[in-house]
């Protein structure tokens, strides 16, 4: 039992005053066959639709657009492509580990983030429209292998798990460092994405980190970044 601090109309006057409602709140225990189905929907609403986001403003809401060449346009758009498409992966990986995790607290610190990882969806996708261009044709594919490798990732166990995290954020935090660098200075929009995702992959790998997040042997570290620049450059193009 719990209380809900709320305005209340009195019943007297119909004025609004303060006061507490006390009720009840209960904990749904779901099935492996419920998380499959709810997996199947992010899926589908990760790739094909609109993904559920957190409160937060597109950081670059408030900022002026820039003329860009047509060069430069298409080379920013083709960048934000590849962001867009790591965010895809990085909520498969989420999903299919917060699927596979043994623990509530370990499967809700996931889906925290994964829900955190679709504000950057929706900043990257708004950014390209913006930019005339379109998602990577290939995001289907990708979200496909990235989930099969964050559900293997659980079941290694929580720890393995959690430092698969701490890994994945450490090298998206160093490819978000190489567009910055290739972005104009005076594409304000652009840049003010790219920093905001950086900002909280940072804040995802110490979360992992002090969860108890496992450092990965240099090998899978190494099979990773192979990974990785398979993706940014097949979907620079696609």
């Amino acid at each position: 039992m719990t209380w809900e601090f709320q305005n209340l109309a009195s019943a007297s006057n119909g004025s609004e005053g303060i006061g507490f409602r006390r009720h009840r709140m209960t904990t749904r225990n779901y099935s492996t066959l419920d998380r499959l189905l709810m997996s199947a929907d992010n899926a589908l609403r990760t790739v094909f639709g609109q993904p559920h986001t957190t409160e937060r403003a597109n950081p670059a809401a408030h900022l002026p657009e820039v003329d860009l060449g047509e060069r430069e346009r298409r080379h920013v758009a083709r960048l934000m492509r590849i962001n867009h498409t790591g965010e895809v992966c990085a909520q498969a990986l989420y999903q299919g580990q917060a699927l596979t995790a043994r623990l509530p607290e370990t499967r809700r610190r996931l889906e925290r983030s994964a829900q955190e990882e679709n504000d950057h969806l929706a900043w990257c996708e708004a950014r390209i429209s913006e930019l005339g261009d379109h998602k990577s044709l290939l995001n289907p594919l990708f979200y496909a292998g990235s989930f099969a490798i964050g559900a293997a990732a659980g079941l290694a166990g929580d720890r393995w798990s959690l430092g698969f995290v701490v890994e994945t954020e450490r090298q998206v935090e160093d490819h978000l460092d190489n567009h910055l660098a290739r972005v104009p200075q005076r594409d304000e929009r652009t840049r003010a994405v790219l920093e905001q995702m950086q900002v909280d992959e940072i804040h995802h790998a110490q979360v992992a980190r002090a969860a108890g997040g496992a450092d990965l042997p240099p090998p899978i570290r190494l099979a990773m970044r192979l990974a990785s620049k398979v993706m940014t450059r097949s979907v620079y193009w696609i």
